[in-house]
């Protein structure tokens, strides 16, 4: 089988209603996201980064996978796919998709602040005074800006792979990830879906750009895929 590699950002996750803040003036419900996604912001107030996490977590468990999500699982019938998402929901897992790398890490996981490899699945509110097992606390399992992307030469080795590339749902402004084009084999077909496409099929060799929403544009990229085959 055909291997496909897939880079999906929050497009894909914002018509389950997941909210992102791309557009938005850099606020993510309302925070300005240095203050709730760096370092920074976790030392300056650490209640309040934990209570918007448990928000976020709350508001995961009552969304659902939308149609993307389970066209691209669907896919894995006749194709060897592996996701790398920037997104830190779940719901290409709840859509059935089984190989999938978080480059940003995961909403429904919290590590040690002392020891990052201890790693733990949490879906309940996370408090101050939840500690690891090493006796340190407990902090979202999340890439926040200003750290480094542990998972990003695993993903290099991924796309290296490629033999058929598709972007889904992001910017291509938020680096390493919009990077990661870069490590394709040239003449590869790549796909880029997105309504607002911030690259142009001239910046690529065999780029095909399908400036619709996830929903409708991965259903025309079937279409163009099959075509080329």
């Amino acid at each position: 089988m055909k291997k496909i590699v897939v880079i999906t950002g929050a497009g894909m996750s914002a018509e389950s209603g997941v909210k992102t803040f791309r557009d938005s003036g850099g606020l993510w419900e309302g925070h300005d996201v240095m203050e709730v996604a760096s370092p920074q912001g976790w030392h300056k107030d650490q209640e309040m980064v934990l209570e918007f996490y448990n928000q976020r977590r709350k508001q995961l468990l009552e969304v659902q996978p939308n149609n993307a999500h389970k066209l691209l699982a669907k896919l894995e019938k006749n194709f060897d796919i592996e996701i790398i998402t920037q997104n830190v929901d779940d719901l290409h897992e709840r859509g059935g998709s089984t190989n999938v790398l978080h480059l940003h890490g995961e909403l429904f996981k919290v590590r040690s602040t002392k020891d990052e490899s201890l790693v733990y699945n949490w879906k309940k509110d996370l408090n101050t005074g939840d500690l690891c097992e090493i006796g340190s606390q407990l902090r979202p399992h999340i890439v926040w800006f200003g750290e480094a992307v542990p998972l990003l030469g695993k993903a290099i080795e991924i796309t290296q792979k490629a033999e058929i590339f598709i972007i889904i749902g992001t910017s291509m402004q938020v680096y390493p990830a919009a990077s990661l084009i870069q490590y394709t084999e040239p003449n590869i077909p790549k796909f880029y879906i997105d309504p607002k496409p911030n690259i142009y099929e001239s910046n690529y060799k065999n780029l095909t750009i399908i400036s619709e929403k996830a929903t409708t544009g991965i259903g025309k990229m079937i279409s163009e895929l099959v075509d080329s085959l």
